[in-house]
């Protein structure tokens, strides 16, 4: 992986709530790394660089609000020469229970407005890391049920796939992706 995107909205109001779950993560690798975030106004969001061993990465945070996601993925990825099959995306996924975490190679957007739009940019063969946030039970609750914060039991779960997530992050730097998945599809 060269680019790591975590898709959410901008702004304190927003921070907590289930959309921003791809920030949650790309926030957790920085920490993890000793990195800030810095905001790149050429790179419509907020951009750092990791290193480990012999291996860089960028970790991306769009400032273009989720329905335009793509914009920030195609500006980092064209300037620096990465390929889409370089790019790790992670979003919250209302299909997954809180807790849940599944890694994937392409696929359609179901639903996802900002997968959507970074497949309108750059197509869909890039890696997905999709955070269970869980579903409100009614299609109609879906867009209000995002832009709310989990309960706290549900944080500890979401927090705790967030973890997983972060623990496999070297065997996806080093592209040991089959393992990565195996180590993070495996119930603890």
């Amino acid at each position: 992986m060269r680019l790591v995107v975590g898709l959410g909205n901008p702004g304190r109001e927003y921070e907590p709530t289930r959309h921003n779950a791809g920030f949650w993560f790309v926030e957790a690798v920085a920490r993890k790394h000793g990195v800030q975030l810095r905001t790149e106004s050429r790179f419509h969001g907020a951009l750092a660089r990791i290193s480990e061993g012999p291996h860089e990465c960028w970790l991306l945070e769009p400032n273009t609000f989720m329905n335009a996601s793509g914009r920030a993925v195609n500006a980092v990825s064209r300037f620096y020469r990465i390929e889409p099959a370089e790019i790790l995306v992670v979003h919250d996924e209302l299909d997954l229970p809180p807790g849940g975490a599944k890694l994937k190679l392409g696929g359609g957007a179901a639903g996802h407005n900002g997968l959507k739009d970074i497949i309108s940019h750059i197509g869909q063969d890039f890696w997905r890391l999709r955070l269970g946030i869980g579903h409100p039970g009614d299609r109609n609750q879906v867009i209000h049920y995002v832009l709310q914060a989990p309960r706290r039991d549900e944080m500890t779960e979401i927090e705790g796939a967030i973890e997983r997530s972060v623990d496999i992050w070297p065997m996806l730097l080093e592209n040991r992706t089959e393992a990565a998945m195996l180590a993070l599809h495996t119930k603890r």
